[in-house]
Parts: structure tokens; sequence; C-alpha cells
């Protein structure tokens, strides 16, 4: 993790220590790394897609994004062919990761196929595969999406199914040989791997039983993820229109889908309660993976509107999950 904005030129939190010290030795560190791990092309754009704007104008170089799409985009639309839509789609994916800056990797599962979005299901294979793309990257931070409990709220299958395998391999992250059948390796060789802090996205489908811990403010970002996902021509001009579940109209250009997307900002201010006109982004901290002091959290993550932001709460949290009796008191 790496910290911003406090007493050495990289910070006080552990990674941002760690710098410091490299930095004194003449040792290079790496690049703090994010992994957005979701079923669809778009998923990103409509969650995360501020959040790492903003890692990327503070860190520059210092900052690796990646966005990790795990269908072949595929179902979902009205009058273009499955062989169509899932190019259109890809392509539109690509197009945004240019845009963005970001880089972009599409889920191979061990044979080398993609899965068929709308139909992922939790196969060993597909638990492999997660594992693999994890394990290769090794971020800091990884997204992915919410595992619904609320019997009265809405999924989309693939989030559910995505959420429910990262959760499933992530104590398996730092078990080197967990897929061996899948992925063969020298077995009597093993090299740790980090295990990152696993935060769960805002999740539309779960309308009414969404919450969230950290909330960013992406208003300055606001202008490229309206670019960006914007980029996604044949989900939010054809098929989004289409399909009636967002009740929004097509837009027809690039202004009339900027207040779109501000509308649908308002809305998950209003579902969520935060009492702000800036577009916000949300998240959870789950103990999927590693468990970050909070500490940590805020000084890596961009501002976060701390009125808005349950961080006693997750202190608390946290800090049980830490076994630890008392929690330390929160200071930014």
């Amino acid at each position: 993790m790496r910290g911003l904005h406090t007493g050495t030129p990289y910070g006080d939190s552990i990674r941002g220590l760690h710098a410091w010290k490299s930095a004194l030795h003449g040792v290079m560190l790496a690049p703090m790394k994010a992994l957005f791990v979701h079923a669809h092309f778009d998923d990103y754009e409509f969650t995360t897609a501020g959040t790492f704007e903003l890692w990327r104008r503070r860190l520059g170089t210092e900052f690796r994004g990646r966005v990790l799409v795990c269908t072949d985009g595929k179902a979902g639309h009205h009058y273009r062919t499955r062989e169509e839509t899932g190019r259109v789609r890809l392509i539109e994916q690509e197009e945004s990761a240019r845009l963005g800056g970001y880089e972009f990797e599409l889920l191979r599962l061990p044979d080398g196929s993609t899965p068929r979005e709308a139909c992922l299901q939790v196969t060993s294979d597909f638990l492999a595969a997660i594992w693999k793309a994890i394990r290769d990257f090794e971020p800091d931070y990884l997204f992915c999406p919410p595992l619904g409990s609320d019997p009265l709220a809405g999924i989309h299958n693939d989030h559910e199914t995505i959420a429910e395998a990262v959760r499933r391999v992530a104590y398996m992250i730092n078990v080197p040989h967990a897929f061996t059948p899948e992925y063969p390796a020298n077995e009597t060789e093993s090299t740790p791997c980090k295990v990152p802090v696993i935060l769960n996205v805002y999740d539309g489908y779960m309308f009414g039983a969404n919450a969230c811990d950290l909330v960013v403010d992406v208003e300055e970002a606001f202008e490229l993820i309206s670019q960006l996902t914007w980029c996604h021509q044949s989900q939010i001009r054809e098929w989004l229109p289409w399909v009636g579940r967002h009740n929004m109209e097509a837009p027809d250009r690039l202004s009339e889908w900027t207040a779109t997307l501000r509308a649908r900002f308002d809305r998950k201010n209003r579902e969520l309660n935060l009492k702000t006109e800036h577009a916000v982004e949300v998240f959870r901290v789950t103990a999927w993976g590693a468990v970050p002091e909070l500490e940590d959290v805020v000084r890596d993550f961009p501002p976060l509107l701390v009125r808005a932001t349950a961080l006693e709460p997750l202190a608390n949290r946290l800090a049980l999950w830490r076994g630890e009796s008392v929690p330390k008191a929160v200071r930014r």
C-alpha cells in the first residue's frame, strides 16, 4: 500500500515507509497496483474508473491499474448477432482502456476460452483462471462485485458468480500449487505471492441492498468517466435503453449522455443517503484477502468524503478481524 500526503516524501503508511527506505538505498519500489475483476465490458467504467483515474493522476508511473473482464460479451443485445456483439464490445473496451490509460485483460480459462456471458458458474476451471490472473498481477488492492445476502434484492448472475469466485479463491492466492492440474508447475519450488486487500464495488443490480465503507470523491474525474462510458455505444445507445431495466433514453450525443450519467450518480447518492452533489464511487472493505490497517487505506486512497464515510465502524471491524480488543483511533 502507498501512503499519500503524509510526513515523509512517500507518506508514512506501510508502503510509504518502505518506499522512503528504498529510495534512501537507491532501490526502486514497484508501483502500487490495483486490479478490477468483474463480469462485463462496461462494469469498470460505472463503478471504479474515477478512483483509478485519480490514482493515475496523483501517482503517474507509480500506479498500475488493470481491468479483468471475465465473460465474452456476446449476450445482451436485441438485433446484433452473438459474434458481432462480442466483437463490438471488445473493441469498445479496448478504446476505453486506451482513453483511460489502464491495462485491459480478458479472462482465459485453462483451455484458452473465455466464459460465456450470462452463464457464469463457479467451476474449478473458472476458479483456477481467477486465481492465476490475481497471482500474475499481484495487486495491492482488488475490486470486485459484492456477494448478495438479501433475498429481496435483485442480482445479476454473472456479478454474483464473480463475487463468489473471488471470495472462494481469496485464501488460495498465496497457495502456490492450488491449481497445478490446470496450470502445471514445479511443485518443489515456491515463491510467496502478495495477498491484496479486497473491496466490493457498488452494484446497481442489488439496488436497495448496497452499503459502503469508503466514499471516494471522483468529481474531478467526472468528465473522463463520461467519456469512458460513452465508449460503450452498443450498451448505452442500444441495449440498455431497449431492455428497459435502467430507465434511460438512448442518448444521441455525449452531452446528453453526460446528463444521464449525472442523474445515475445522483440516484446512487440518494440510495446510500450520501449528502453530496458530487460524483462519488463507493466501496466496502472485506476480510476475504489481506486485512488492512484503516490508516493505510485512508492514506492510500484518493480523497474520501470523511463525513459520508463510516470510518469508525470500519475501524472497529478491521480491528476485530485482526484480533485486536481495542480499536486504534482513526486519524486523518
